[in-house]
């Protein structure tokens, strides 16, 4: 086969979208709204905790760093799924596929470091409170964010780069939500034995994030649970609920995606999986942050009550 052939394919196809005739605006109305809660919940819990001065501490500021990134990682994926959904093309660049991965998964990946920080966070807090302030300097919290960031770009770099010498001579058809590592390293025209390879590294970043978090919250709730206040117990186990819950909603769809290996799903069942890991799991972040944390809620109110916002606004 020559070059020529091998190269021909520049664009991919997303063939499991519905065209437009066929009800494709069901789910386009929906998704839309989605997204839309998803940017405006995200930047008003950033702001909140930006602009309330009660909300300077490492753990508001690892969420809010949180939220800013659950801003972009969804802008990714969900506005080209919306484009998709009315569409006629349902078309993505070879260089723009690569790009949705190479920035889908970054940022994934630095929100579960951040998620891991958060663990650590919570950890020195209840089980080594005297130390705390000593511990989670914000000299420390700083360099846990940035450090996150640039081992969360740094660490896809070389896959993708991988990717892009690959040749691609047909099929073009992808059969997910969005561009994804498997379902694109399965049209290469080559041998793809590198998946497993690629399966490892991902397992092996997941595996040892989630191995962090669930011991600091294991030995968190141990300790909690010899608290002999009741009402000190509860107060300090409310800190962590919404971490857990964001925690479990994050790695549980993550497993399920890509700690799989050579189990196959049904196709409806994979991009539900998709969905929920992309779209859904996103949703609930400001949700959950803002329903069980006072100090959030009350941040919230401030924020979007605030005559101060509406003046500033009014005088650009």
């Amino acid at each position: 086969m020559d070059q020529e052939t091998l190269t021909m394919v520049t664009e991919f196809y997303f063939s499991d979208f519905p065209q437009f005739e066929n009800g494709s605006l069901f789910f386009f109305i929906p998704l839309l709204f989605i997204y839309i809660f998803i940017i405006v919940g995200n930047f008003v819990i950033f702001f909140a905790v930006q602009l309330d001065t009660r909300l300077h501490n490492p753990m508001y500021n690892f969420i809010s760093i949180f939220s800013f990134l659950e801003i972009w990682y969804t802008t990714v994926t969900i506005p080209k799924m919306l484009s998709n959904l009315v569409s006629e093309q349902k078309t993505i660049s070879f260089i723009g596929c690569l790009l949705q991965m190479y920035f889908f998964h970054s940022l994934g990946v630095t929100e579960a470091l951040v998620l891991t920080a958060m663990a650590i966070d919570r950890y020195v807090a209840i089980c080594n409170p005297l130390r705390y302030a000593i511990i989670m300097t914000p000299r420390l919290c700083t360099q846990l964010s940035i450090g996150s960031c640039i081992f969360g770009f740094l660490m896809l770099l070389p896959e993708i780069v991988w990717m892009s010498t690959l040749p691609f001579c047909g099929p073009n058809q992808i059969h997910q939500l969005f561009c994804d590592f498997e379902p694109v390293l399965h049209l290469a025209c080559t041998d793809t034995s590198m998946i497993l390879v690629e399966d490892v590294i991902h397992a092996i970043s997941i595996l040892t994030s989630v191995s962090i978090i669930t011991l600091s919250y294991l030995r968190i709730i141990t300790v909690i649970m010899r608290i002999p206040s009741g009402e000190s117990r509860q107060k300090a186990f409310s800190t962590c609920v919404a971490h857990i819950t964001i925690f479990l909603l994050f790695f549980g769809s993550v497993t399920l995606m890509y700690l799989r290996f050579s189990v196959t799903f049904p196709p409806i069942l994979d991009k539900a999986i998709a969905l929920m890991f992309a779209v859904l799991a996103p949703l609930f972040n400001p949700i959950i942050y803002s329903l069980r944390n006072r100090d959030m809620k009350d941040a919230i109110k401030k924020v979007l009550c605030s005559p101060k916002m509406f003046n500033v606004s009014g005088s650009q």
